[in-house]
């Protein structure tokens, strides 16, 4: 694996895992109110679909790592508003 892809991955999974951590937290000391599962783990599935979709090229001027971990971080803020809602 080469070191640049390797800090491509790492950002990704890093927003995902911040995500997820941030909306354990809230839920956690009772910001928000607990999320499913499945809606506590949806910035996961985001940097799970960025891993499996990079099996090759040409990849598309909007399929680069910066936009992946933006959509991650999107889907643990629309976690947090829709349990605040």
């Amino acid at each position: 694996m080469e070191i640049e892809r390797a800090r491509e991955d790492l950002v990704v999974a890093g927003a995902a895992a911040g995500t997820t951590v941030v909306v354990v937290l809230l839920a956690r000391i009772g910001t928000i109110a607990p999320p499913g599962t499945i809606r506590t783990l949806a910035s996961l599935f985001v940097y799970f679909a960025y891993l499996f979709s990079r099996k090759g090229g040409p990849y598309g001027a909007w399929d680069v790592p910066r936009n992946w971990a933006v959509a991650a971080a999107l889907i643990g803020v629309g976690v947090v508003v829709s349990t605040v809602i």
